[in-house]
């Protein structure tokens, strides 16, 4: 039998493992800006044109290279950074694998301009498919820029596969701001088809993150700093009354390198317990400075992966260090043990019993049966006539007929004493989350987060498909600061935004005006929360490729629904009721959530009986 083994030309190899290391523009990003900061440059300069798909440059003032190294760059497994299999172990550049360039000369047309600071002349290096096309002399600045065009040209299967173009350059604009905030001693430009998305000068950690996330961030910073003899950990945590209902305003680093560990993000949960509401993310930014020997970066060819040598001790430092730093700034409330004894004193005292418990306490008696009774009678009382505390916020007018009388007609209760004779009909709240509606077979619990977010969305969506949806006009204008990243994304969907029923305009770098809300937002809803909470539902949905309006929709259908917590009166309940049942899909909120579930009065019965 002949031989069919045979070596993969270079060409094919470095397409093959391209794949790993570059698989959207941000990767390019990513690893050519790691480079230029290894190159010891002060200054940086990112030019994107059409979120990378055509151009990304990267221009630096760094260290350059010779001839010779600028040729031998490309070859696959070339790198400065290592020398023996022992420097693995003592890795403190970003990069170190030797794959990057070669990876992206496979997949795309790349110039590399680059001049030592010793020479004259510097050279011009064209290379295309993994194909050196000339290498000539050139008249340039010390430093290096690095000019990637047509990304993906011989690769159509992966050029089809990118996402829009506000999604890719949301993810270069990630990779931009973690290596711009790992080194706030290098200025940082972004340009973006010919505008300036970002200018950030050299300044200290703090003054960095104020320019990456605005100016209101500053007030929101806690420092972290600890020194251990195993590790040192300093930064900033956020004061848990500015957590956000998103995630994306967390960063950790070790040594410099940006990586993703849900192990350490749980500590930083841990050490905020019982300080932040449900569903709400502290910001953090946490360097972590610790041996090379004792973790390994050379997980995955991202190098976001690491593993440490004793990730409990880690952890453990973490949770200490932060609780530290917010007790250190009164944010954890500190025991006062006089104060405690007080208490104490005056609990002896029983002065916060109600009067009924008062007179019980005194008077104990052994319950009876008809006691009992009275007792349960008392429990019941209100639930035929619930109160109406809030005024309706649904749209009762436009809502169909009522589905009650045909869910009603069974007979009613009678339990012989008198004590229920009046059928329940009505609906009403249980923990002011859920409605319970009688229904012939049994009775419907309905989630009012989950269905109140499944009409608005059909509304939402139909509005927008017939340019229907109403703006209330704001008495005063409001201004709304947001990241430059949320500013660049709000730019870009501005036109989907007003459809929705906002009225906002541009007011500087990250800056807006509101001018007018939808006339479904409810009142006193936080419209600042309400936008970043919309920014953060477009970016996960279309990230599935949902269309435009689609995401907006779901966005602004999550954001302005009836939450959990939110007592409503009985017409708003049996609004919500009839509104749902008229729904395309009265079964499940958009994000999948079920609505509302039946149970049938023989499975309660069985429960019962079992």
């Amino acid at each position: 039998m002949a031989d069919i083994i045979q070596l993969l030309p270079d060409s094919i190899a470095n397409q093959i493992a391209a794949g790993e290391v570059i698989n959207r523009p941000a990767s390019v990003v990513k690893e050519l800006l790691e480079n230029a900061v290894d190159s010891g440059a002060t200054n940086i300069k990112l030019i994107i044109k059409d979120a990378g798909k055509v151009l990304i440059q990267v221009v630096d003032d760094g260290c350059g290279m010779s001839d010779t190294d600028a040729r031998l760059s490309f070859e696959r497994h070339a790198t400065s950074k290592i020398r023996t299999a022992q420097d693995l172990s003592c890795v403190r550049t970003m990069g170190f694998r030797g794959e990057a360039l070669s990876s992206i000369a496979a997949i795309a047309q790349v110039e590399l301009k680059t001049r030592l600071h010793s020479e004259e002349h510097g050279t011009r290096v064209l290379i295309e498919g993994s194909h050196i096309k000339s290498q000539e002399p050139e008249s340039c600045p010390p430093g290096t820029s690095f000019m990637v065009k047509n990304l993906f040209f011989n690769v159509p299967a992966r050029r089809n596969f990118l996402k829009s173009n506000p999604v890719e350059f949301r993810h270069i604009l990630d990779e931009f701001q973690r290596i711009a905030i790992a080194n706030p001693d290098i200025f940082f430009s972004l340009h973006h088809d010919g505008r300036e998305e970002s200018h950030l000068p050299e300044a200290n950690l703090r003054q960095r993150l104020v320019g990456i996330m605005g100016t209101s961030t500053n007030k929101k910073l806690v420092p972290l700093r600890e020194d251990t003899d195993i590790l040192r950990l300093y930064g900033f945590v956020g004061k848990p009354e500015f957590a956000k209902k998103t995630r994306g305003e967390q960063f950790f680093f070790v040594n410099n390198r940006f990586i993703k560990s849900s192990y350490l993000n749980h500590a930083v949960v841990m050490a905020y317990e019982d300080l932040l509401p449900k569903e709400a993310y502290p910001l953090y930014v946490i360097f972590i400075d610790i041996d090379p020997a004792r973790i390994d970066v050379n997980i995955h060819p991202t190098k976001q992966e690491i593993k440490f040598e004793d990730e409990r001790l880690v952890y453990n430092y973490l949770k200490v260090a932060i609780r530290h730093a917010l007790g250190r700034h009164s944010i954890i409330p500190t025991l006062d043990f006089d104060q405690e004894q007080g208490i104490t004193r005056a609990s002896n005292q029983r002065p916060n019993l109600w009067p009924e418990q008062q007179q019980n306490s005194a008077t104990f008696q052994p319950a009876t049966s008809s006691s009992n009774l009275q007792n349960w009678q008392k429990l019941f009382e209100g639930l035929e006539h619930p109160r109406e505390e809030m005024p309706t916020s649904l749209d009762e007018t436009n809502g169909p007929v009522t589905i009650e009388s045909n869910w009603m007609g069974q007979s009613e209760i009678d339990d012989g004493g008198g004590g229920f004779q009046k059928q329940h009909r009505e609906p009403y709240q249980l923990h002011s989350a859920y409605i319970v509606s009688p229904i012939k077979s049994g009775f419907l619990l309905i989630d009012q987060q989950a269905a109140h977010e499944r009409i608005l969305y059909e509304k939402f969506l139909a509005a927008m498909e017939e340019n229907l949806v109403q703006t209330q006009q704001e008495l005063f204008p409001r201004t709304i600061e947001l990241s430059p990243a949320d500013a660049t994304l709000l730019r870009q969907i501005l036109p989907e935004v007003h459809q929705l029923g906002f009225d906002i305009q541009e007011f500087g770098q990250s800056s807006f005006v509101l001018h007018g809300l939808p006339a479904e937002f409810p009142a006193g809803e936080d419209v600042q929360s309400m936008i970043e909470s919309l920014l953060e539902q477009f970016k996960r949905n279309t990230d599935l490729k949902l269309n435009l309006r689609d995401s907006l929709a779901r966005a602004m259908a999550r954001g302005a629904s009836t939450k959990r917590g939110q007592a409503l009166s009985i017409p708003e309940m049996q609004s919500l009721i009839d509104q749902l049942f008229a729904c395309v899909v009265p079964f499940q909120s958009p994000s999948g959530r079920q609505c509302f579930l039946t149970f049938t009065l023989e499975e309660i019965e069985k429960k019962l009986s079992s």
